[in-house]
């Protein structure tokens, strides 16, 4: 039993040491080997390796993929015209020598993304301050990105390089601060406000004007008719007269009791008119008393 023990124990205290010595690198990171806490070896190669058993030597994993750092804040910038505006942007780089980046930078992704968001901001700041705020909106954005990744790469290839590669700098959004927004939100409502108003003045008065002429030609449009009414009326009145008069003038008889039947029709229209007169010593009835009036009339 002792002997089976001691084997069991033996096999286990092996494979302890033997797991102890085998790490597996993947294909998306770096394997940095260290021996007493200094970099004995950067293993670029995926795959099974071996090591001295902790605490002779030990290992450390760094991504080696193309990372990303968005902008963490939102603090303004000053423009060339001194307009506070804010900046978001983004940056692709990866770690490419891992001894420089351990010794220089840190032991992981994250120390190097917050010198990096310190760097990459001041080159925005700096290159920011020389642009106005059309020049952020315009085409000139392309070489603004330029020169704030070629300020980068100036400081992570600088003396003490950082093992690091900057691949890409863009940016995804420049605005004004809230305040100014809203302000420019004001300024543009009031300015919508006053055209819409300046438009509905002219409307109207364009709307009074065509009334206006519209009346105007209506008047002149009813003043001719009505002449022209009364033009032709007078014509046809005059014929008339003119027709009467040389009927009347061939038989004055007959027109006398022709008006005096015309003013007994208008007089007697209806059966409720009354007439108060004497007809012994009024012409109105000669008609009437006549026995021998144009013809005579048929007495009753």
């Amino acid at each position: 039993m002792n002997r089976i023990g001691i084997l069991v124990s033996s096999l286990i205290l092996a494979f302890a040491l033997i797991s102890s010595m085998v790490f597996v690198v993947d294909q998306r990171q770096f394997g940095v080997v260290y021996a007493l806490g200094q970099i004995k070896e950067v293993i670029t190669e995926p795959g099974l390796h071996f090591k001295l058993p902790p605490p002779l030597q030990n290992v450390n994993y760094i991504d080696k993929r193309l990372l990303t750092l968005d902008s963490p804040d939102t603090e303004p910038m000053l423009t060339a015209e001194k307009q506070r505006v804010v900046v978001d942007w983004y940056v692709r780089w990866r770690i490419s020598d891992p001894q420089a980046y351990i010794r220089n930078v840190g032991l992981d992704e994250k120390s190097g993304a917050n010198q990096l968001n310190r760097v990459v901001r001041n080159a925005f700041q700096e290159e920011i301050n020389k642009h106005t705020v059309k020049d952020l909106l315009s085409l000139q954005r392309e070489a603004l990105m330029d020169d704030v990744k070629v300020a980068v790469l100036a400081v992570v290839k600088g003396a003490k390089p950082w093992g690091v590669d900057v691949v890409d700098v863009r940016i995804t959004r420049a605005d004004y601060v809230d305040t100014i927004t809203e302000s420019v939100y004001r300024r543009m409502e009031a300015e919508r406000k006053r055209v819409a108003n300046e438009l509905r003045s002219t409307g109207g008065a364009e709307g009074e004007k065509i009334r206006a002429d519209a009346d105007r030609q209506r008047e002149v449009a009813v003043a001719n008719a009505y002449r022209e009414a009364q033009k032709i009326k007078g014509q046809g009145d005059a014929q008339a007269a003119a027709i009467y008069a040389e009927s009347f003038g061939r038989d004055p008889q007959f027109a006398q009791f022709y008006r005096s039947l015309e003013s007994y029709k208008s007089s007697f229209s209806n059966k409720s008119d009354v007439m108060v007169l004497d007809p012994g010593s009024s012409d109105f009835f000669k008609a009437m008393r006549s026995a021998s009036g144009a013809g005579g009339l048929p007495r009753k």
